[in-house]
């Protein structure tokens, strides 16, 4: 267990900004930031992130949160282990007892493999170096490569020693989860004596292969011995899809947003190879054709991707591939080729970085028209060839989502094929047709399996994962349960902003808040939540009064002392320009309204954003995924209101505040008497002739009771009126 002290530190130093950027190339929009979310394949951004609330959201997917939130979606991991990955990141040291065996064996699949693979990669690390064996063989074969001191630290590279058995003893000695190295590939079972493990990587050097947060998914082995399998990886689990993974990310994640462009390449040593010539931008898909999880991880960082291959027969075929891919995802994409018999390794090695910096920026080529004219080139005259290769080139513009793009392609590609511009746009026109057809089905399927693992493999604690009731049988249960999510997650958005005053019969008055008036409000008529979840995150809400206070006295102390400053900074500042007296008043007066304007912006922001941040990384899966959801659910500000309404943001927050809180409980009542008269109408209709006349007029009137009581509501509603003295705040 982690103490609340400890929790407190984590998620107040966990900045949504910094965790999102691990994982998706921000860009900076008004207040917030947009990036391609990292929870689905997505060409246009759609991910928000917003630092003054510490909070992200998918405006597509509906899937994001606090930062823990985030970490547990986005990692697949418990509440508790998302803290410890938040507490990594920001050296915040945590004191937990150490695991025993049983509770080891309670660490479910991804968690498991996620342990296993660093505990390998750290044992051949180890190995690199501290064996002799280690550095006479692995360590040797990497000098004689030309790789640094440095890239071996940066890309974590170790050794595997060759006696079969040097990770299945160590296993065996620190107790380490047998199973789970065996699922993630690191041991395997003798088929020649069962019961007997030996290590699968034996012999090889290792290449870790690292997510985007710097986690250890999988391991890449090359055999040193001439062995038939040169190269052996990790088998596909629940944290290695090899579809979704490039080698090199994490270390290169950062300059490719700096750079803003990404080089591709297809092995390890290509990629350390290039890293160590300063190009520092450079990702490979492993040997695999490219995938869209690929194409979308580098497209969170860049909209540009240079493919580097051999300039070799095979290098040229290989190009080829997944350029339609790349061009779907509205990526720019520009093809290199080096010369012939020279990988990007080779030539790093060869060359001098400003060397290879020159010849990319020298012979890199638009990827239509390298295509078109590698096609081109092998045809002669065979009419039939030159056909097939314009059709090929009309199916990749096809792929062009942006027309206007797609338009200045065609005239380029009318030029290099000798057609007539006319012809092929006709011609990608109505291969468009077919493309956005597919593109739509191949989307349907994804979302249809997505959604049918979701249901049966349920991520514990991840919002948007766990669906115990279909929404008919959630209202037959709980009929209440719009009214009651309308009337919490109001209270999520407002609940500590003084709402009202209320008086007391000695005379006193109080101020209430939006949480406080709608419990005073729901009692008065007998009414609470009867949806679990709500009703725990409401409680949870009232329950901040203190803490919110404690916070707000700390807050306005800080926001005091930096006011101060601000004007002290302003008045020196004035003082030192050459004006009359009432010119220096008139600035003063401007840089005191200016600066309060701001201080009660934040302190309205500080109160207004309280709840959310309190509760959104709540170590209850109920209150976290209802404060998630309310956030995420927040109708945005009307910009038409803000046009034709003078007023500040903070100003429409009030006003809005002051509408949807009681309108919300009003409405909630209103159904309760819905429900009532439609019960004592069923009575009635039971037993109309069947008892006597008294019993009959006294449920009739009953009824109408409850019926005069409804329209009176019903004009509240429309009123959108509260009976009680309202204070704007």
């Amino acid at each position: 267990m982690i103490d609340k002290a400890t929790i407190q530190k984590i998620t107040d130093a966990a900045d949504i900004v910094e965790v999102v950027s691990d994982y998706v190339h921000l860009v900076k929009r008004g207040r917030n930031y947009m990036g391609l979310c990292p929870f689905h394949n997505e060409k246009t951004p759609s991910f928000s992130v917003n630092s003054t609330r510490n909070f992200c959201y998918c405006f597509s997917c509906k899937k994001g949160g606090s930062p823990v939130n985030f970490i547990m979606e986005k990692e697949g991991l418990s509440y508790h282990d998302a803290l410890l990955h938040l507490a990594a990141k920001y050296n915040i040291k945590v004191e937990e007892k150490e695991l025993t065996d049983d509770e080891r064996r309670q660490l479910n699949e991804r968690e498991a493999l996620m342990v296993a693979n660093e505990w390998a990669a750290s044992k051949m690390q180890k190995a690199l170096r501290d064996t002799e064996e280690g550095r006479a063989v692995g360590l040797e074969y990497f000098y004689q490569r030309g790789v640094t001191e440095e890239a071996i630290k940066t890309f974590r590279l170790g050794y595997n020693p060759d006696s079969g058995h040097a990770l299945a003893d160590a296993a065996r000695l620190e107790g380490m989860d047998r199973g789970s190295l065996i699922a993630a590939g690191v041991l395997a079972e003798s088929q020649k004596t069962p019961g007997v493990f030996y290590d699968r990587f034996r012999g090889r050097v290792i290449f870790p292969v690292l997510n985007p947060s710097g986690k250890v998914v999988a391991l890449g082995g090359r055999d040193l011995k001439g062995g038939i399998a040169k190269y052996i990886n990790s088998p596909e689990s629940e944290i290695y899809k090899k579809s979704n993974e490039l080698y090199g990310i994490y270390q290169a994640k950062s300059e490719i947003a700096k750079q803003d462009n990404c080089f591709l390449v297809e092995g390890y040593m290509d990629v350390i190879g290039m890293w160590q010539s300063g190009m520092e931008n450079v990702v490979a898909s492993s040997g695999t054709a490219l995938t869209d999880g690929q194409i979308a991880m580098i497209h969170r960082f860049t909209d540009n991707i240079t493919l580097i291959y051999d300039g070799d027969a095979a290098g040229i075929k290989a190009s080829l591939r997944g350029i339609d891919m790349l061009l779907s995802h509205k990526m720019n994409v520009k093809m290199l080729l080096l010369p012939d018999g020279h990988d990007p390794d080779s030539f790093a090695r060869q060359n001098t970085p400003e060397q290879f910096r020159n010849y990319v920026r020298d012979h890199a080529t638009d990827i239509i028209r390298f295509k078109a004219q590698v096609l081109l080139k092998d045809v002669g005259d065979d009419p039939q060839q030159r056909v097939a290769a314009i059709q090929s080139v009309v199916t990749s513009l096809a792929h062009i989502p942006d027309k206007v793009k797609r338009n200045v392609y065609v005239q380029e590609c009318s030029r290099i094929l000798g057609v007539s511009e006319e012809v092929i746009e006709d011609a990608v026109e109505k291969s468009r047709g077919g493309v956005v057809e597919k593109q739509m089905m191949q989307r349907q399927k994804r979302d249809i399996d997505r959604m049918d693992s979701e249901e049966a493999n349920p991520q514990p604690g991840v919002t948007g994962n766990l669906r115990p009731m279909k929404g008919n049988d959630v209202l037959a249960k709980y009929p209440y349960y719009p009214f009651e999510k309308n009337v919490v997650y109001n209270c999520v958005r407002y609940g500590m902003l003084d709402f009202c005053e209320v008086e007391f019969e000695d005379g006193t008055i109080d101020m209430l808040n939006v949480a406080e008036f709608v419990a005073e409000d729901l009692q008065e008529d007998g009414i609470w939540f009867s949806f679990p979840a709500f009703a725990k995150t409401f409680n949870r809400i009232l329950d901040l009064k203190e803490e919110y206070q404690n916070a707000r006295v700390a807050f306005n102390v800080g926001l005091e002392k930096e006011r101060q400053s601000l004007l002290k900074a302003g008045y020196d500042e004035i003082a030192g320009k050459a004006m009359s007296v009432a010119e220096i008043k008139r600035d003063e007066r401007r840089l005191e309204e200016s600066i309060g304007e701001e201080m009660s912006k934040r302190r309205f922001e500080f109160s207004r954003y309280f709840v959310e941040q309190a509760l959104s990384s709540h170590h209850d899966d109920d209150v976290r995924r209802t404060v998630t959801e309310a956030i995420n659910d927040e109708p945005p500000l009307s910009n038409i209101y803000l046009r034709n309404n003078p007023v500040s943001e903070r100003q429409m927050e009030l006003d809005r505040m002051h509408l949807l809180v009681p309108r919300g409980v009003l409405e909630w009542k209103n159904e309760v008497l819905n429900q009532m008269i439609r019960s004592k109408m069923a009575q009635l209709s039971n037993i109309l002739g069947k008892t006597d006349p008294e019993t009959e007029q006294k449920l009739l009137l009953e009824t109408q009771a409850l019926m005069q009581k409804r329209g009176e509501l019903a004009k509240a509603i429309g009123d959108r009126t509260i009976g009680k003295k309202i204070r704007n705040v």
